[in-house]
């Protein structure tokens, strides 16, 4: 059996990450604001106004997730074929990736028990928020420093490997630098404005950036092309050496 390409499948799963991702913003579109923390009325009217929405958002974001598991394990595999003496680097990418993933993955649950704190059961203002501020977190500073460790690693492989283009590396720095940039706004509180934790700033300046970066490296690589040699020299046509023999 032929193994799987595997440019082919790190463009595949990144277009699958932006499918996802144009499901939840299509859906988050249909929430509306959500209130403060300590308008406890509202906050639950709100949670359950937008439960369907809620869950709709979390498959999307962990199918979402399960395919950035793909990318990554691709991404890996395409700089040890170029470079295989950088496998340790590309070996803490996918670690790095891999912890962010698993963040989200307990902030999108932090967010699926407000859904489900409501259903059933008399609501618990204060849970929801207990909830809902673990969650911010989650998706505000902590996430950030993931990302832009992912991110800066990523660059540095890309100028070394050569197995994607060296404009993908520079977005790469420009997103580890937002991450970087934004890690230590991200606790100013959980009121509506932008540099809210967890909130649209966290989103424009922090994930946003990231998930551009998965989409323009599937742009270039889901055609399957061929990846650079595991040895550019050997590659190289051999030259002939001189004999140094006396003629005869």
């Amino acid at each position: 059996m032929r193994s799987p390409d595997v440019r082919r499948w790190t463009g595949v799963s990144a277009f699958a990450v932006a499918v996802f991702l144009a499901v939840e913003g299509i859906t988050k579109l249909t929430t509306g604001e959500r209130p403060d923390l300590d308008e406890s009325a509202a906050l639950v009217a709100y949670v359950q106004g937008t439960t369907v929405q809620t869950f709709i958002v979390i498959l999307s974001d962990t199918f979402l997730m399960a395919f950035l598991i793909v990318f990554l394990a691709s991404f890996r595999q395409l700089v040890i074929l170029a470079r295989a003496d950088l496998e340790w680097i590309a070996d803490l990418l996918f670690g790095a990736g891999l912890v962010f993933i698993a963040v989200t993955l307990v902030g999108d649950a932090m967010d699926g028990g407000t859904a489900l704190d409501v259903i059933g059961v008399e609501p618990d203002a204060s849970a929801i928020r207990a909830l809902e501020e673990g969650h911010s977190i989650m998706f505000g500073s902590t996430g950030a420093v993931l990302l832009a460790l992912v991110s800066a690693t990523a660059a540095y492989l890309t100028f070394a490997s050569g197995a994607v283009p060296r404009w993908t590396g520079v977005l790469a720095v420009a997103t580890a630098i937002s991450n970087l940039v934004w890690a230590p706004l991200g606790f100013t509180g959980t009121s509506n404005n932008f540099f809210a934790t967890g909130g649209v700033g966290n989103a424009l300046l922090a994930i946003f950036p990231w998930l551009v970066w998965v989409f323009c490296v599937g742009v270039v690589t889901v055609r399957g092309a061929l990846v650079p040699p595991r040895n550019a020299a050997a590659a190289l046509p051999r030259r002939r050496s001189r004999s140094t023999s006396p003629a005869s």
